[in-house]
């Protein structure tokens, strides 16, 4: 038997559909003078609180929930602009790391005061703090690790 949505899942679900899309939209566009977009952004996040600002690749794409040619695909333009560089795994001929260069740190130094004044400006800002904690504990209930 189907158990259908009460009205307060329905408000919550609908919430969530109609709301994220449009929080992740208007942050991503606020990204784009720095020439990258969100997952750019996070990529270099990553890296930036990774030590040397570099990660294995596989670990790279289980931190973004990423694929391997995920990855591959979304490490194309962060290459290519020079803000991020492969590096073979001396210690392990069969791996690579992504590091970030001082040309990708430099526009994540420019770039984030404007993200995340965006992030708090769309979203931080327009919760309690008790909001806050109730939906970080949600979406820690929804991630992997369930």
């Amino acid at each position: 038997m189907t158990r259908w949505l009460t009205p307060v899942e329905l408000r919550a679900w609908r919430g969530f559909v109609l709301n994220a899309r449009d929080v992740l939209q208007d942050i991503e566009a606020d990204l784009e003078p720095f020439g990258i977009d969100g997952g750019d952004y996070q990529l270099l996040a990553m890296l930036s609180e990774s030590p040397e600002r570099r990660m294995k690749l596989c670990d790279l794409a289980t931190r973004l929930r990423l694929s391997r040619g995920g990855l591959t695909r979304r490490m194309q333009g962060v290459l290519k602009k020079g803000l991020v560089k492969r590096v073979r795994n001396e210690d392990d001929g069969r791996s690579a790391y992504a590091e970030m260069t001082t040309k990708g740190w430099s526009l994540l130094k420019r770039a984030a005061p404007a993200h995340v004044e965006s992030v708090r400006s769309r979203m931080i800002d327009c919760l309690t703090k008790e909001e806050l904690a109730r939906l970080a504990s949600a979406f820690e209930k929804l991630g992997p690790h369930r």
